[in-house]
């Protein structure tokens, strides 16, 4: 008999009763194990226990009050999950086979709208320190799925600027939860929460298995600088590790190493093929629409394809469903409003947000004639719906419509374009465990070039247009396994470029189906282990009506070959692999590795140096131009401070590239109707290395990185074959973003950038012949624009009461505050007075165009 029986039967003899047989009453007695308990409890009452050491923890302590067997075991052994049978003096127990699943969503308390990626998890009561049992994330529609054993659990639930709520599950059976979180007014009061170093596990960059994944809060980005008063989405993207821009005046991202067309960018579901307003400065995202933000640079979930570099999925607001709202703001070039509210509370609500530019209403008022005939000016409304059918069903309608127009009489011309898209889903519960999303889509993106008044009158318009059809599943099979799967098919219509006055230089209208299906599975090995890996598989088809021009291997003589409306007459296909990787070596310290492929079928064609992104066209993957491939492998180290106020990250990344479009030497995008003729295509690399500190509590804010990466390409017909440096061969860049809080009324953020200067080809010698100067060009991209940098500052001034019904603000900012003149490209030409440079015009000299200095904005803001 070892020591602790013999504590239980002294402790036991000091008592005034003792009762034998299941109706005798026993003494309580302090916390022992399990085994000891049954030990104790067989020789007070005479009763035989029957069990399966597999199914009971005999070393989990237990304590027990006074009362009869019958119901001390049955407090010992609740049910669910355990079964007792009483047989005369023996007692059989039973762990019952079955679980209980808890789902539900997570949503915020003031609103009632959905929180995607918020954390869900479980934790042993039983362990002081509360130790994480299980968990996982909201999906994008703000469900999760759990399945437990049949036993009272604590679950918690959290999300980035809210504050966390504990919610006692009994077990009992399955149940669907609508969990509220409540943010925290950042504005008035600063909330630190502290200790509980597992609540935000499986949500933090520690416990997920992605890689290169950032996931951004609308309160993040509202408190960076503005740009003219305007916070924007695609602005503070191109502030993270790996991510590189032309400059000022776009709004393209050029992601570890690739292209501007290979990001793919989706607003409720639905591609956004231009997402620039007024040339590039400004992007079409309003703040006020936006829900949440995830930005995936190349390992992306399998149910993301079609591009490259990365994904960033953008998601609208739903509405209030509570109560009416009106917010909005007026600005220094901009005004914008937005009104959300319940049409039927709790069940229904609907948001329309819209923002204009102003400045062309000004030029009506001068004294000039071309000036009061120019247009300069956007605008963009955002509208979504959605209606609660039942727990388990609910619809969205959501919709995106916006407008550039740059019409300047001065100079005769006038460029037009834009992007509307359009998404229904239908959300619906299959049981408690999976969750399917049904949507139809449309997307359209256009812009028209127009240029009346000179002596040949030339129009040029140009089309993208998608209809989609996407059907999605997460299936939570078990507490380990969550699966993912679904296909998605698009219709492609695609007009890269006609002018009614020159159809003979028109390029050929393309229809093309593209098709993908997929599965994923996220598999908890254990505490320490998770393993992500899935399968996608994509088929693209073009189809008539088409005329192809096909060459006779034998004579090489061209043949043209007609294809009518609806006929298949090219197909690619491709498997695409995804797998992620999650060592976890301590609560605060995991290390990842990742590998995935992405084939990608549309290509954007561009051979504007400035960067401006309207002038370019898009033209499917043809019979000449294959899809492009790109394998990317990653690996990463995280580590989270104790006290949850730091977060660090360090990834590097290896990227090849294979059938890369480049341009042949002086080619042209407008008027070419053999355009495909003026392409190459061959092969590059990119690597590098990502560093990021990230401080997300407190009442300094923000983030630091750096990125050192290289990126090369090597095409046939270029550069003699040699390897050259891509565009956005950018090796360094340093970013520093913050927002500090100084009182109730007051708060400060800064941006500043730094990058190596972008790669330029320039002459290196020329010579005059017949009264004008040739040029020599060297290696391609041999010459570098001067490094960038820029440092943007702004302050917000609040209202002094706190509990004002119109809880406005202030926003006062500087762009780019020392005027640094960062070059957007560079020339030559001959020396000109105008341009500040020696005055010799036998001499030719190198000039920098700049676009943007210091800028300085004032914006209110209200909402009530």
């Amino acid at each position: 008999m070892n020591s602790s029986k013999l504590k239980l039967i002294w402790i036991a003899l000091l008592a005034s009763q003792l009762g034998f047989g299941q109706e005798a009453t026993i003494q309580p007695i302090p916390s022992a194990p399990l085994k000891d308990v049954l030990s104790y409890l067989s020789d007070e009452s005479g009763t035989i226990f029957s069990y399966s050491n597999d199914q009971l923890d005999l070393n989990r302590p237990v304590q027990i009050r006074s009362g009869s067997l019958e119901e001390i075991l049955n407090e010992i052994f609740p049910s669910p999950p355990y079964q007792l049978d009483f047989r005369n003096h023996k007692v059989i127990i039973r762990k019952n086979a079955f679980d209980v699943t808890i789902s539900g969503y997570i949503r915020d308390e003031g609103s009632g709208e959905i929180l995607p990626g918020a954390t869900v998890i479980v934790v042993d009561q039983m362990t002081p320190e509360q130790d994480l049992l299980t968990g996982t994330t909201t999906n994008n529609y703000g469900f999760f799925s759990l399945t437990l054993p049949a036993q009272p659990q604590l679950i918690k639930a959290s999300f980035l600027g809210y504050l966390p709520e504990a919610i006692h599950f009994s077990g009992a059976a399955d149940t669907l939860l609508s969990i509220t979180l409540k943010q925290s007014n950042q504005n008035l009061t600063e909330v630190v929460v502290t200790g509980d170093r597992s609540f935000d596990s499986p949500g933090s960059q520690v416990m997920s298995t992605e890689l290169g994944k950032v996931q951004l809060s609308i309160g993040e980005i509202q408190s960076l600088p503005a740009f003219l008063g305007e916070v924007d989405l695609v602005k503070s993207i191109q502030l993270l590790p790996g991510v590189k821009t032309l400059g000022e005046g776009s709004t393209n991202m050029y992601v570890r190493g690739g292209g501007a067309d290979q990001n793919l960018i989706l607003l409720d579901e639905a591609p956004v093929y231009n997402p620039s307003h007024l040339m590039g400065f400004f992007s079409v995202f309003n703040q006020d629409a936006l829900n949440s933000i995830n930005f995936y640079k190349g390992n992306y979930p399998a149910k993301y394809g079609g591009r490259l570099s990365s994904v960033l999925d953008i998601r609208m607001r739903e509405g209030n469903l509570h109560r009416w709202q009106v917010a909005g703001g007026i600005g220094t070039t901009s005004a914008r409003i937005t009104a959300q509210g319940p049409l039927i509370p709790d069940k229904s609500s609907l948001i329309i947000s819209a923002r204009r530019t102003y400045a062309d209403l000004f030029l009506k008022l001068s004294a000039d004639e071309y000036t009061r005939q120019t247009s300069l000016f956007f605008y963009d409304l955002n509208a979504k719906f959605n209606y609660k059918i039942s727990n388990k069903d609910r619809i969205y309608f959501s919709g995106y419509f916006g407008r550039d127009l740059n019409k300047i009489r001065s100079l005769q011309y006038s460029i037009d374009w834009g992007n509307t898209t359009g998404t229904f889903r239908w959300n619906h519960v299959f049981g408690d465990k999976i969750f399917s999303n049904l949507s139809l889509i449309a997307s359209n993106y256009d812009y028209l070039i127009d240029l009346p008044q000179v002596e040949l009158p030339f129009e040029w318009k140009s089309k993208i247009r998608d209809y989609s059809l996407k059907y999605d599943f997460s299936h939570y099979l078990t507490p380990d396994i969550e699966l993912q799967y679904g296909i998605h098919s698009t219709f492609h219509h695609i007009r890269p470029g006609e002018s009614p006055n020159r159809t003979e230089e028109s390029v050929a209208r393309s229809n093309a189906l593209e098709h993908a299906g997929y599965i994923s599975n996220r598999h908890q090995i254990n505490r320490w282990l998770t393993l992500e890996y899935g399968l996608r598989m994509s088929l693209f088809q073009l189809m008539g009506p088409a005329i192809i021009e096909e060459v006779d291997p034998v004579t090489q003589m061209g043949q043209e070959k007609v294809f009518q409306k609806g006929q298949i007459y090219k197909t690619y296909h491709g498997l695409e692999p995804r797998f992620n990787a999650r060592v976890l070596l301590s609560d605060n310290f995991s290390i990842k590795a990742a590998y995935a492929r992405n084939n990608q079928y549309l290509n954007l064609l561009s051979n504007l140096s400035l960067g401006f992104n309207v002038f370019d066209i898009w033209i499917p993957s043809s019979i000449q131009v294959k899809p492009q491939i790109a394998d990317q492998w990653s690996a990463g180290l995280y580590f989270d401070s104790k006290d949850r106020q730091l977060t660090y990250s360090l990834e590097g990344y290896y990227k090849k590239l294979q059938r890369q479009i480049a341009f042949k030497d002086h080619s042209s995008l407008i008027l070419n109707k053999k355009i495909e003729d003026e392409l190459l295509t061959g092969t590059g690399s990119a690597y590098g290395v990502e560093a990021l500190v990230r401080k997300t509590q407190g009442r300094l804010r923000g983030w630091v990185g750096y990125t050192y990466s290289r990126s090369k390409l090597k095409v046939q017909g270029i550069n003699e074959g040699k390897k050259y440096p891509s565009p956005q061969d950018q090796p360094h860049k340093f970013d520093f973003s913050a927002s500090y809080k100084l009182n109730r009324r007051w708060t400060f953020s800064a941006n500043f950038i730094y990058a190596t200067g972008r790669p330029i080809s320039l002459p290196v010698e020329s010579y005059w012949y017949e009264g004008r100067i040739v040029q020599i060009y060297g290696d391609k991209n041999a010459h570098r624009l001067p490094d960038y940098h820029r440092l943007d500052l702004s302050a917000n001034l609040y209202r002094k009461k706190e509990n004002a019904k119109n809880n406005s603000y202030w926003t006062f900012g500087v762009y780019n505050i020392y005027d640094r003149h960062n070059a957007a490209t560079a020339f030559v030409s001959r020396e000109l007075e105008d341009l500040g440079v020696v005055v010799n015009s036998n001499k030719s000299a190198y000039h920098k165009l700049y676009i943007l200095g210091i800028i300085p904005s004032v914006t209110y803001n209200f909402k009530f």
